[in-house]
């Protein structure tokens, strides 16, 4: 017993040791560069073909093929990714999501050319390089992280490295070439990559396919480290390789067996899928999001004509096989799910081909079962959707690179633990529905069944829930800020497209007459999505073409060139549109214009038809408001003047500044559908508070130290003081963007306590923001901004709140119709303050609103939020133009070092 539980270790020490060489390589990379490098298996796999092709094919002594392969070929190939692939999009300013695409297109390329150049079969013949010794292996395992750990901390390099892990621009800055720090960085990761293909080669399957999925598997032990604990990642891999081969000793009886034995094999796929679902998120908020495509333009009626005759060709032209073409229409199906995941809701879902594996799965077992073919595949639908719930709800709600790792994890798991497993497919057919047993019975039904998607997913882009959804896409911060509830619209999407997943896959499965799990293995998947994101994710046509390329591709002579192509434009995402959109496109609402120049709108606080924001209601319906025929100057009694006085002096106080005559407190906000108050006996509102408030930055730096803070209604509130004393902080904090741990201060609203609460309910309950850098949704036009405010926020039952806001800040002509991508800054500053008044808040937040405005422009916005006040709004405004806090504020308070001074 001892001698098997010390082979077993070895055995298990082995296999731990690849891993950690991948760790090692991964959490290199990623430290020097920022980049998930999803490719580092491809790399590997690359390199074990170098390796036997120099060895088993042209005769080379193995111990110049190793040096040649791991010194050579391997950082080579690392500097030809970094100068060819990633440093081009820092250059651009990509985010990790766009890098993390290309790793994608990367993957897929080398998976392609490989079999291209070797064929897709698997080779048993690889040469050994360290022998069957594991401690060797170890050996080598703990001299490269001791090396690792000696550079970083003793040497030049280290310091560069650590300086641009902290902070890149600072650093180069600072002297330091960065370029060099990643293209080093790149280049080692490259040599571990290439080092683990090589030591695995010899004992797993060689083929293209197989070892980069397995390389990705262990991405865990660095998902474990946080990216950055090389002992952490070792051990981590040590551990789980161990584990992993121990567990081979057990054999339970009964049902349990064949599961327990899978998950024996596959530890480190368990492993990923709980350091996906449980750990937090690698990266930070916002990095899990794919960049916002610039606003689609309308495919002409004439170009989806074509496409539907290109489709019904084979009915007619094609004979009665059409055993190629049946795979097209489901595949769409499958392809609209990222559509729906990737192009509307903005997320990296890597997982595709297991939801549509898992849809075939369930019909077939369903059908098994007695349940009518069709019957069975309209319930294996909702049926993964539950799936997609349960696998999807975890990750959505945390930040970074987690969707992505999660949706990897959960295509590898489920290819490892079911599709691939005899006690979950054996004996299982998947026939086709009775009537439809003809290939061209069944082509029909399919392209039912497309269009009837098409149309679903077209419904999904329209209206209230479409405007949510690319505000989400555009900017996640500033659609949670206007109300949109992001964890449930990111849920709502990802259900959506494992339920579209599941019907594509049950679709193929029928076409094929067979439950093939090659069909939907996770290779599979990275490749349908790099494909959608090469023609375009927000659009309707991706879909259909990318199926009809991808099925004509593979069922051609040479293997391996769809995956080849597609990698290779995806490798150059960030610097090439999407190739949709270069076909000839009929452009969507409003005339095509210049982006530069002011828009053609009326002047700022004035608009067609009236006094500005004139309503029945006062300025914009909140409340009583000045004289119907006042401009916001003789409402407030203040202006540029007025400013102009305090410039040179103090800036005003509240035993100072003259009080505004006439107005009175509005009324307090209600739910728009509930039953309003009594407007004869408002409630007196409390307003927004702070109370001793204190947050503590990771890391222990302290941003804000018992801070107590009174916003009164009525009032503008200034917050003025030197960059980094913790304004912004406080002002997140108040917003919901940041919330303060239990025991360090609170938040009430009207007495309230709100501190749990999260943005967008903070926006529903009536406190509006704006941000420093603008937070507007550049595929919306300029109302579709507007009307998002105020459908999503507790304006959502006054329409008309949308034109007054509209009107208020001078938006009201032609420019409402503009994207909002097509203005300048001024423009764009003013659509999202609208955007802001058009939930009707009680309570307006602003982070320097005054940012790109010009003078006229900055003295008509002092006139509105005068204006705004005087109409019983609680403002606060945070701001360096000391002109307009002395020209509007009635409190101003001072902060340095994370404290309110005065």
């Amino acid at each position: 017993m001892a001698s098997l539980t010390y082979e077993l270790t070895l055995a298990g020490l082995a296999v731990g040791s690849a891993a950690a060489l991948t760790g090692i390589g991964l959490i290199v990379t990623y430290r020097a560069t920022g980049v998930l490098n999803l490719a580092h298996g491809a790399v590997a796999m690359v390199c074990a073909y170098v390796l036997r092709q120099l060895v088993v094919g042209w005769g080379w002594p193995l111990p110049l093929g190793a040096l040649v392969t791991l010194l050579l070929v391997a950082p080579a190939l690392g500097l030809a990714l970094d100068r060819g692939v990633f440093r081009p999009l820092a250059l651009l300013g990509s985010p990790p999501a766009r890098a993390l695409v290309a790793t994608t297109g990367v993957f897929v390329l080398l998976v392609g050319g490989a079999v291209l150049l070797w064929g897709p079969g698997a080779r048993d013949d690889a040469p050994v390089l360290l022998g069957d010794d594991p401690w060797a292996q170890l050996a080598a395992v703990v001299a490269l992280v001791c090396l690792v750990g000696t550079v970083t901390r003793w040497t030049r390099f280290g310091r560069e490295l650590r300086a641009v892990v902290d902070n890149r621009p600072l650093a180069v800055l600072a002297g330091i070439d960065a370029d060099r720090v990643a293209a080093v960085g790149w280049a080692f990761g490259s040599f571990t990559a290439g080092l683990t293909g090589v030591l695995l080669a010899p004992y797993v399957r060689l083929d293209p396919y197989g070892m980069p999925l397995l390389v990705v598997e262990v991405i865990a032990v660095a998902v474990i480290a946080r990216m950055r604990s090389l002992p952490v990642a070792v051990a981590a891999a040590l551990a789980i390789g161990v584990a992993q081969a121990q567990l081979t000793r057990l054999h339970p009886r009964g049902w349990g067996e064949p599961l327990l034995q899978a998950v024996g094999a596959n530890l480190f796929v368990v492993a990923l899928l709980v350091a996906a679902l449980v750990l937090p998120g690698v990266g930070g908020k916002g990095e899990d999001a794919l960049p916002p495509p610039a606003r689609p333009a309308r495919v002409p009626p004439a170009l989806w004509l074509v496409v539907g005759v290109l489709f019904l060709l084979p009915l007619g032209l094609a004979g009665s096989d059409l055993h190629t073409a049946v795979q097209v229409p489901a595949l769409a199906v499958i392809l609209l799910s990222l559509v729906v995941v990737a192009g509307r809701g903005g997320q990296i879902a890597l997982g595709q081909a297991a939801y549509a594996g898992l849809g075939a799965l369930f019909t077939a077992l369903l059908a098994a079962a007695g349940v009518p073919t069709l019957l069975a595949l309209g319930l294996a639908v909702p049926m993964v959707a539950v799936a997609g719930l349960v696998t999807g709800r975890p990750a959505i709600r945390r930040h970074g690179l987690a969707l992505a790792l999660a949706t990897l994890a959960v295509g590898v798991a489920v290819s490892r633990f079911v599709l691939t497993q005899p006690y979950a497919t054996a004996g299982l057919t998947l026939g086709r529905p009775a009537g439809f047993s003809d290939d061209r019975a069944f082509y029909v039904l399919e392209l039912v069944v497309l269009a009837g998607c098409l149309a679903l997913v077209a419904a999904l882009r329209r209206g209230r829930t479409g405007r949510a959804l690319a505000a989400l896409r555009d900017h996640e911060p500033g659609a949670e800020a206007a109300g949109v509830p992001v964890p449930r619209l990111k849920l709502l999407a990802f259900v959506l497209g494992a339920a579209l997943a599941a019907l594509g896959g049950g679709l193929l499965g029928m076409g094929l007459r067979a439950l093939d799990p090659e069909q939907y293995d996770p290779v599979r998947g990275l490749l349908w999505f790099a494909a959608v994101l090469v023609l375009g994710a927000d659009s309707l046509l991706t879909p259909p073409v990318a199926a009809a390329l991808l099925t004509t591709l593979d069922a051609g002579p040479q293997a391996g060139t769809a995956a080849a192509l597609t990698g290779l434009l995806a490798t150059l995402t960030g610097r090439l549109p999407p190739l949709l959109t270069l076909l000839p496109t009929r452009n969507g609402p409003g005339p095509p214009t210049p982006r530069t120049g002011p828009p053609p709108s009326a002047p700022l606080g004035t608009g067609p038809g009236g006094p500005p924001g004139a309503g029945p209601n006062g300025l914009l319906g909140a409340g009583p408001g000045g004289p119907p025929g006042s401009a916001p100057d003789e409402v407030h009694g203040t202006g540029p003047a007025e400013g102009r006085r305090h410039a040179h002096g103090p800036p005003p106080t509240d035993e100072t500044r003259p009080r505004p005559a006439g107005p009175a407190p509005a009324p307090p906000r209600t739910h728009p559908h509930r039953a309003a108050p009594r407007a004869a006996e408002p409630a007196p509102r409390k307003g927004l508070r702070a109370h001793d408030l204190t947050l503590v930055h990771p890391g222990g730096v302290t941003a804000l130290s018992h801070v107590t803070l009174v916003l009164s209604p009525a009032r503008v509130t200034a917050l003025v003081g030197p960059n980094g004393a913790g304004k912004s902080t406080l002002f997140d904090c108040l917003a919901g963007t940041l919330r303060p741990r239990r025991g360090q201060g609170r938040i009430t609203c009207d007495g309230t306590d709100i501190t749990a609460r999260s943005a967008h309910a903070r926006a529903r309950l009536g406190i509006a923001r704006t941000f420093q850098r603008l937070a507007v949704f550049p595929s919306l036009t300029v109302e579709e901004n507007v009307r998002l405010g105020q459908e999503q926020s507790g304006g959502g039952g006054d329409p008309a709140a949308v034109e007054r806001s509209l009107r208020l800040l001078g938006l009201a002509g032609p420019v409402r119709h503009r994207a909002a991508a097509d203005l300048p800054t001024g423009t764009l500053r003013r659509v999202e303050l609208a955007r802001a008044l058009a939930g009707r808040p009680h309570t307006l937040l602003l982070d320097e609103p005054a940012a790109g405005l010009d003078a006229a422009e900055t003295a008509a916005l002092a006139r509105i939020l005068a204006a705004l006040a005087a109409d019983g709004l609680t403002v606060l405004v945070v701001e360096h133009d000391l002109d307009l806090v002395a020209g509007i504020a009635h409190t101003v308070h001072t902060m340095e070092g994370g404290r309110i001074l005065s």
